[in-house]
């Protein structure tokens, strides 16, 4: 019996040897498992028309990482120096742009408004429930600085308020910046602003006064206001409601 099965023995080493040895063009090399099973960087093969194995990425691709090579619009600086100008408007049509100022709406609404308001005035919730006030951006200050300044807050934090650059992504931040500025606007705008061809509402959003004065912002979704004094959160029994068109908050309509 030890006689009759030592052959096999020995085949099969020698069997699984070949098997695995076999290289693409039917050569016989042992280590060929380890090494050329697969394609060398520019290695000529068969498969593809051009016998290029490095192939061309298709149109559209993007790296991991690639907007780090545009400093402007991952850095918002331009040879280590803050720009001035938002660079998602520089190519962009005026449907890009309204497209813009609405994903900077919705991403401000989740992030920034908790505590800087519905109207950029420093107001929002979390600052009535005692976080610190940030500034408004309405000041001369603020009004006055760079894009690329805001673009760099929201990055990097200012104060106690902390940085956003791992939480919303450049291309946001910068839709961000852009609604910021269109509540500047709003706030400081002129009637000449207004195209003749739109007529202006009479709701207006009121700037909270400073000095620990009685406060209330202007209607928001479901003519709630967000603030304190006449109509607004902190005044007892009212609801945060507005009366309007001469009814108030319990439908009944004046005299």
């Amino acid at each position: 019996m030890r006689t009759r099965f030592k052959p096999l023995l020995w085949g099969a080493p020698l069997a699984l040897a070949a098997m695995s040895g076999c290289t693409r063009d039917g050569k016989f090399q042992p280590v060929d498992m380890w090494n050329g099973t697969r394609l060398k960087p520019y290695e000529q093969v068969n498969f593809f028309d051009d016998k290029r194995s490095s192939r061309v990425p298709p149109a559209g691709t993007v790296a991991r990482g690639q907007d780090r090579l545009n400093e402007g619009l991952y850095y918002g600086t331009q040879n280590g120096t803050l720009i001035a100008t938002n660079p998602l408007f520089a190519a962009a049509t005026p449907k890009d742009k309204l497209a813009l100022f609405e994903r900077g709406q919705e991403r401000y609404q989740v992030y920034c408004q908790p505590c800087h308001g519905l109207a950029g005035y420093g107001d929002g919730m979390i600052v009535k429930r005692g976080f610190a006030k940030p500034p408004s951006y309405h000041q001369a200050r603020l009004r006055n600085v760079t894009d690329g300044y805001i673009f760099d807050v929201i990055t990097n934090g200012y104060g106690s308020m902390y940085s956003y650059g791992s939480r919303v992504p450049p291309r946001d931040r910068w839709a961000i910046v852009a609604y910021v500025r269109t509540l500047q606007r709003s706030q400081n705008a002129r009637p000449s602003d207004v195209p003749s061809d739109v007529k202006a509402g009479e709701e207006r959003v009121q700037p909270p006064l400073e000095g620990g004065e009685e406060k209330y912002m202007g209607p928001g979704a479901g003519r709630e206001y967000h603030g304190t004094g006449p109509g607004g959160a902190g005044n007892p029994g009212s609801n945060g409601l507005k009366e309007e068109n001469g009814a108030n908050q319990n439908g009944e309509v004046k005299p």
